[in-house]
């Protein structure tokens, strides 16, 4: 059964806990982890639904994981709620910003398998239970300094970090800003097809003017007074009555 490269925290908590005997340890629910070095030891079960008893695993005690369990190889390491209770985690602390103002909620990790280094955190900005929520991812090179309950950053915001996965409402925006996006690009582009059309039909009506400007310039009678006293001089003279020749008697019915 193999194991992937890399895993989320809370997937691996949200699975009952079987061990090579056969026997249910209970499920996931806290992480055994050692944040000065952002490294994952382990995690803890719950064996029973009532009681303090706890049972801590290693991470390498890992070695494969169902739909919903995960099977682990050994024995557990006995213990209890408090001493579980004083585990140092940065799960569920509270982001800060470069002023000191809470932006978030440390929500998860993701983790390298072999050797449990957590390569990012995923931040929420409201109750990280709440489903369907935002996630952003935060490397731990973005963490200046850190206690219990808080992780101290030099962000301005959380839009300072990438999205892992968006809400709904986030993915509604992003989409809507999308769309925005190509309905501009949409627009420019018929506005620039529109100021196309536009020049060369400008242009075309000015050669249109500039050839009926031509023709105006020379009223139309006047052209045709001038083409009529063109004809009358092209024309023959007229004789004189001494040059006409006599009507023939064949042509005069009195003869």
């Amino acid at each position: 059964m193999s194991l992937p490269e890399q895993l989320l925290l809370s997937d691996l908590l949200r699975r009952r806990v079987r061990c090579d005997q056969g026997l249910d340890h209970g499920p996931g629910v806290l992480a055994w982890m050692h944040p000065p070095v952002h490294r994952l030891l382990g995690w803890i079960s719950k064996p029973s639904a009532f009681g303090d008893r706890r049972e801590a695993w290693r991470l390498d005690q890992l070695r494969g994981l169902l739909e919903l369990e995960a099977m682990v190889q050994g024995d557990p390491a006995q213990t209890d709620l408090p001493t579980v209770d004083r585990l140092p985690s940065l799960i569920e602390a509270v982001l800060l910003d470069r002023r000191g103002e809470p932006i978030g909620l440390v929500a998860d990790a993701a983790v390298e398998l072999n050797t449990g280094r957590i390569i990012h955190y995923l931040v929420s900005r409201s109750d990280p239970r709440l489903p369907g929520s935002s996630r952003w991812r935060l490397s731990p090179e973005r963490i200046s300094d850190q206690q219990p309950g808080q992780v101290f950053t030099g962000l301005s915001g959380l839009d300072d970090l990438p999205l892992a996965r968006a809400s709904v409402r986030q993915e509604f925006l992003r989409r809507g800003r999308r769309w925005r996006d190509q309905l501009q690009e949409e627009t420019e582009r018929l506005r620039d097809q529109f100021q196309q059309v536009s020049g060369q039909m400008e242009e075309r009506l000015e050669g249109w003017l500039e050839e009926d400007a031509e023709e105006l310039q020379e009223p139309r009678w006047q052209r045709n007074e001038q083409d009529a006293w063109d004809d009358w001089e092209d024309a023959p003279a007229p004789r004189s009555p001494r040059e006409r020749p006599a009507p023939q008697r064949d042509d005069d019915p009195w003869f």
